[in-house]
């Protein structure tokens, strides 16, 4: 039996380019995808960087799924952990990315923020120690 997971579903205007964005900004791959066509434009696709899988879906108002352009902001933002955070956000950056917050190390962690053209937060870093650190509380 599998491990309980969650997984999120990121809702975006322009899924195809979303889906490009994350291909190229993040080195994602396509795990699954339905649509995103010439003939089927709206996508639904789930993506994964290093096996962490998430999903990327054009936004649905009509079913209350809207993107963070509707909304005027993001309501979640994304941990994305890797071993090099400062490529990682610099990959991000050269992509299409706003830098939010540079890389720097804090509480524990080497950790910088982007906000994707599609208006999702991703928290980029890794932990400097062991995580979670034994006490639950920051070194």
């Amino acid at each position: 039996m599998k491990p309980t997971s969650v997984v999120p579903e990121l809702y975006v205007r322009h899924g195809r380019a979303a889906v490009d964005f994350y291909l190229r900004a993040f080195g994602a791959v396509v795990d699954y995808q339905v649509g995103g066509t010439d003939d089927n434009p709206s996508v639904v696709c789930q993506l994964s960087v290093d096996g962490a899988p998430f999903w990327v879906s054009d936004e649905a108002p009509d079913q209350g799924n809207h993107s963070p352009e509707s909304l005027g902001g993001a309501t979640a933002r994304v941990l994305l952990v890797v071993d090099d955070p400062d490529a990682v956000v610099g990959r991000a950056v050269a992509s299409g990315a706003a830098l939010v917050n540079p890389v720097s190390d804090e509480h524990g962690w080497r950790l910088g923020r982007v906000r994707d053209p599609y208006g999702h937060q991703w928290e980029v870093g890794r932990p400097l120690g062991p995580w979670p650190p034994e006490h639950g509380e920051p070194g």
